[in-house]
């Protein structure tokens, strides 16, 4: 949890950064190395980790026992829990959330929820309208997670329109973007401190 850093300095700040996409190459990973990148270098006070997802076992009830959870599922749910906020990464699959992050939010939303009270933003990387149907459908998930996302500024990407977003790599390579990236972890971090009364 936040923990001050010296006089005058804000509080640090722990976000959990979680990738909607398993691909190794996929742009919303990408998104999520250039915050973690930009973090470092320019916003004191915020430390993101990327959180994995993609050894958890498809959400079945029969796998829990006498309040525990699979050890994969258990480790998950404690970097949540010990999380200040939540960078969700996703692309648009069908108009909604991919099935790797429905999955993921639906193991830590098991009693007890340690998603509840969290900040939370959300970013994506895709094509069209850049993934903004299933931030709206992550949004109304979090309705009922107890997660508080911020509003403004909304961050959608049309991963193929010109000039070019990432380089072959999937690294985020437009400097616009970037600094449109930062805005929303500074906007993340300014709620978070708010919520936690700091």
């Amino acid at each position: 949890m936040a923990a001050a850093v010296g006089a005058g300095a804000k509080p640090r700040i722990k976000v959990a950064a979680i990738c909607g996409s398993l691909r190794e190459g996929s742009y919303n990973r990408g998104l999520i190395r250039s915050a973690i990148e930009i973090s470092k270098s320019s916003i004191p006070g915020v430390e993101i980790e990327l959180v994995e997802i993609l050894e958890l076992p498809l959400l079945n009830t029969d796998l829990e026992g006498e309040g525990r959870f699979p050890p994969v599922v258990e480790a998950f749910r404690q970097k949540i829990l010990e999380a200040d906020s939540i960078l969700f990464a996703s692309p648009e699959n069908n108009y909604s959330v991919s099935a790797p992050l429905k999955n993921a939010l639906d193991w830590a939303s098991r009693p007890p929820n340690v998603w509840g009270d969290k900040a939370a933003a959300t970013i994506s990387a895709s094509g069209g309208s850049g993934g903004s149907r299933s931030q709206y459908h992550l949004r109304q998930i979090g309705v009922f997670l107890d997660l508080h996302f911020i509003n403004k500024p909304e961050f959608f990407l049309n991963a193929f329109q010109p000039p070019a977003k990432f380089d072959k790599n999937s690294n985020l390579i437009d400097a616009q973007t970037r600094e449109s990236l930062k805005q929303v972890l500074l906007s993340l971090q300014a709620f978070t401190l708010r919520l936690q009364g700091r």
